[in-house]
C-alpha cells in the first residue's frame, strides 16, 4: 500500500495506490467522507472498499480531498473536491493507459462527488455509492445517469432518512441498458456501525455479477483477506 503524492488543481494530493500486477487490468477509484466532518481516506469505509478492488487485481487509489492530511488546499463545497477526483483519477490511468475501464466507489460526500465524476468521465463503467446523502445535495445532474451501479442505505441512517435515498433514485433517469440498484440494509445506520461486514458482502455480490469472472477472487480467498 505505496504513500504517494500527486498534483492537485491546487497543489499537492496524498493518497495509497496499489499498482495491479496486470498492466491490462481496470482501474478503481475510492472517494472519502465529508472533510469537514472529519472524513479521510484512512476512514474504515474507504480502505473497506480499497481492499475489495486490491483482491479482485485492479489499480486502486485512495486518497485525502484538498486540506485533510498532507493534501493541500482548503474545503470548496465539493466543487473543488470533484476537480481533486478528476485529477486523481487522471494521475491513476497515466500508469494505466491499458486499462479497459475504471469505477468509483464513494462513501456519504465521496458518494456523491463519484456519481459526478462519472457524469464526467465516460470510462467510468461502474459505481458503488455507499450511505448517498440525498436529502444534502441535488442529484438532478443524473440526466441520465451514464453507468450501471450499486446504493447501500441503511434504515436506521439518522443522517438520511431511508425513504429519501428511495424518493431521489426512482427519479433518476439511466441511459439505456444500464441500472441504479438500491439495496437497503435492515439495521445499518450512516456509518454501518455494526453492519460494515453486511455491506462489504452486499457489494462483492454485486461485483461478482457485473464483473468478468476473472476480476472475482474465489470466496476463500476472499474470507482469508477481509
Amino acid at each position: 500500500m505505496p504513500e504517494v503524492i500527486f498534483a492537485g488543481p491546487e497543489g499537492r494530493l496524498e493518497g495509497r495506490y496499489h499498482p495491479a500486477d496486470d498492466p491490462a487490468a481496470p482501474c478503481a477509484l475510492i472517494l472519502s467522507p465529508h472533510p469537514k466532518a472529519g472524513g479521510h481516506m484512512d476512514h474504515r469505509i474507504p480502505v473497506a472498499m480499497y481492499e475489495q478492488y486490491k483482491r479482485r487485481g485492479f489499480s486502486v487509489l485512495r486518497f485525502n480531498f484538498r486540506g485533510i492530511g498532507r493534501s493541500m488546499g482548503t474545503y470548496d463545497n465539493g466543487q473543488g473536491e470533484l476537480q481533486d477526483a478528476a485529477y486523481a483519477l487522471d494521475w491513476m490511468q497515466s500508469f494505466n493507459q491499458n486499462a479497459p475501464f475504471s469505477w468509483v466507489s464513494g462513501y456519504s460526500f465521496g458518494a456523491w462527488i463519484g456519481m459526478q465524476l462519472l457524469m464526467r468521465r465516460p470510462e467510468v463503467a461502474g459505481f458503488i455509492s455507499m450511505s448517498l446523502p440525498t436529502n444534502t445535495y441535488d442529484f438532478s445532474f443524473l440526466a441520465p445517469c451514464p453507468a450501471s451501479g450499486l446504493i447501500t442505505y441503511g434504515d436506521e441512517d439518522p443522517i438520511v432518512p431511508h425513504e429519501d435515498v428511495v424518493r431521489i433514485v426512482d427519479k433518476i433517469r439511466v441511459q439505456k441498458g444500464h441500472i441504479i440498484t438500491p439495496h437497503l440494509i435492515e439495521g445499518a445506520d450512516h456509518f454501518y456501525t455494526h453492519h460494515l461486514d453486511e455491506a462489504s458482502e452486499i457489494i462483492e455480490d454485486y461485483l461478482d455479477v457485473h464483473l468478468d469472472p476473472r476480476y472475482s477472487p474465489p470466496r476463500e480467498q476472499r474470507l482469508l483477506e477481509g
